[in-house]
């Protein structure tokens, strides 16, 4: 299971209140607050991304219901992603930024520029990476309207990519597809994303180098990139997905596209292992919630990814000789005098 901000359902209550619907229970069965859609600070599961988007466009009964929620969306939801992309010197160079920091919005979904057969052409794909999710249609079409948006505000409302394709069958009739995109669309393609013109790429923007090289350093620290190995991109998906109770190898290895026997090979060349990683992702976090929050044990225990209190317990007193109360207690003992 993978996670995203919570920013990628901004605008979503209100385009399904203004469609008829009841917005709350749908986030709640796909096991997102309320209030927290939209919030950019928030994680949720993709899945649930997943799970809200689709229900919401069977409940409203739209065909071209990730189309429409895109038209609400923008840059602005990807943060400091966004921010450094809109700085770049040109759209090849705040393409990179997506293809190089996405994981800082989503580990969950992946862009990349490929060549793309014919001449001065090249494909941007968007694929998701999470998996164990449900048919995705409406969110691959909301991601590729969020994509299209963004290029438009970097090069100017007039801009279309040469083709749109789509890894699933016409959900509307394809006029409708035309004048969203701009460009003709190709359904049922092995791979989801737009046709480019390579010259697109070297086309200026109007960047601003100085807070373009701050932001990239900060992306560095906040995606672990600038640490060789295969490490950093491990603790940083365990940290993520501890609260959904669902750390697995398998399901890291999946994330990161390599074998579980893979990822487990190049953990030990680094001196480490996976149950490592997540001992010390688990032990670090839990120093930081006991001495630096209010949070209850039992929902201390519930960050960790333990489904009872008596396991933080047990580790607590494995890793540091006490219970977690007392461990609290000497924690900030230790602040004060420090």
């Amino acid at each position: 299971m993978g996670v995203i901000r919570a920013s990628g359902l901004h605008g979503y209550a209100d385009l399904v209140t203004e469609l008829g619907c009841d917005p709350d229970p749908l986030l709640r069965g796909a096991g997102v607050r309320p209030g927290d859609a939209g919030d950019h600070e928030t994680f949720i599961s993709y899945r649930s991304l997943v799970l809200a988007v689709e229900t919401g466009a069977r409940a409203t009964g739209v065909p071209d219901f990730g189309r429409r929620l895109a038209t609400r969306q923008g840059i602005e939801i990807l943060g400091p992603v966004g921010v450094a992309a809109r700085t770049a010197s040109t759209m090849g160079e705040a393409l990179q930024v997506f293809t190089t920091y996405l994981a800082a919005y989503s580990p969950s979904i992946e862009v990349s520029l490929t060549p793309d057969p014919g001449p001065d052409r090249v494909f941007f794909e968007f694929r998701v990476v999470a998996t164990d999710i449900p048919a995705h249609v409406h969110t691959t079409e909301l991601s590729l309207g969020i994509a299209l948006d963004i290029f438009r505000f970097l090069r100017g409302d007039d801009y279309t990519p040469l083709e749109v394709h789509l890894d699933h069958s016409a959900l509307d009739d394809l006029d409708s597809y035309r004048a969203f995109y701009g460009c003709p669309a190709r359904f049922d393609a092995p791979r989801s994303g737009f046709v480019m013109r390579t010259t697109d790429l070297a086309r200026p923007l109007a960047g601003d180098s100085q807070a373009n090289q701050v932001l990239l350093r900060y992306l560095e620290v906040l995606t672990e990139t600038s640490e060789p190995g295969v490490a950093p991109p491990v603790r940083r998906l365990v940290r993520q997905l501890l609260p959904t109770g669902a750390v697995t190898m398998d399901l890291v290895a999946r994330q990161l596209a390599l074998h579980p026997k893979t990822l487990q090979r190049r953990l030990g060349e680094e001196g480490t292992t996976f149950g490592a990683v997540v001992e010390e992702q688990r032990r670090d976090l839990a120093v930081h919630y006991l001495r630096d929050t209010e949070l209850g044990l039992t929902a201390v225990a519930r960050e960790l990814g333990y489904a009872e209190q008596s396991v933080l317990s047990r580790s607590c007193r494995r890793w540091f000789g006490v219970g977690p109360a007392a461990l609290r207690l000497r924690l900030r003992e230790a602040a004060v005098e420090g």
